[in-house]
């Protein structure tokens, strides 16, 4: 089962803050580009830009639930599933969920800030 090991590294610790690490930075290079005026339109400087970052983030934690699902509905039907396998599945999928929910208010939050600024 390496869906299952999948699962554990789908939101971890770790993959939570290198997305804050990434969202602090470009938000430090947007308040310098805003400080110095227009200039030329960013490379990307690394391997993914942010947009694909949030995008496989969100696709790990989907396919964690959808892992936790599975095993729930295969130890329902009387398969031979561990029992520790499900929860600990149903356990990854749910921190997983509420790490992006995090995430989500917070790039809300910024959102709303930035609209409410002055010009």
């Amino acid at each position: 089962m390496s869906g299952i090991s999948s699962i554990g590294g789908a939101m971890s610790v770790d993959r939570v803050m290198q997305l804050r690490a990434e969202i602090l930075a470009r938000n430090e290079a947007l308040s310098r580009a805003g400080a110095t005026g227009p200039t030329e339109a960013p490379s990307k400087a690394g391997p993914t830009s942010f947009a694909d970052t949030l995008e496989t983030a969100l696709k790990q934690v989907n396919d964690g639930q959808s892992e936790a699902s599975r095993l729930s509905a295969s130890y329902e039907r009387g398969e031979t599933v561990d029992i520790a396998k499900v929860m600990l599945a149903r356990q990854q999928a749910s921190i997983g969920f509420e790490a992006t929910l995090q995430v989500r208010n917070k790039i809300l939050s910024a959102y709303k800030d930035i609209m409410s600024m002055s010009v």
